[in-house]
């Protein structure tokens, strides 16, 4: 598929999947958005952390290649054991 001018759009109903068996899937933009990601919950000692809305998150992926959102913190706060993972 090839758009040399304009927009290119792929919509279905249910699932897309981009597959290179001898490749690489290249995405190549100023951004890239992902929406609709599920939002995991990280538990911090800190009382602080907690007061204050979290605007920064870190992108996670599960063993099965779901991707989530976890709220950033000073190390990786993503965890292959998080309930995201385990019901995907």
């Amino acid at each position: 598929v090839s758009a040399a001018a304009g927009d290119f759009k792929a919509t279905c109903r249910k699932e897309l999947h981009l597959q290179s068996t001898e490749g690489e899937i290249f995405l190549n933009a100023e951004t890239i958005r992902l929406g609709n990601l599920p939002t995991g919950s990280f538990s911090s000692s800190s009382p602080s952390s907690s007061s204050s809305r979290q605007t920064v998150y870190e992108l996670c992926v599960c063993p099965s290649g779901k991707l989530y959102l976890s709220p950033a913190g000073v190390g990786s706060t993503c965890q292959s054991s998080s309930s995201i993972c385990l019901w995907s």
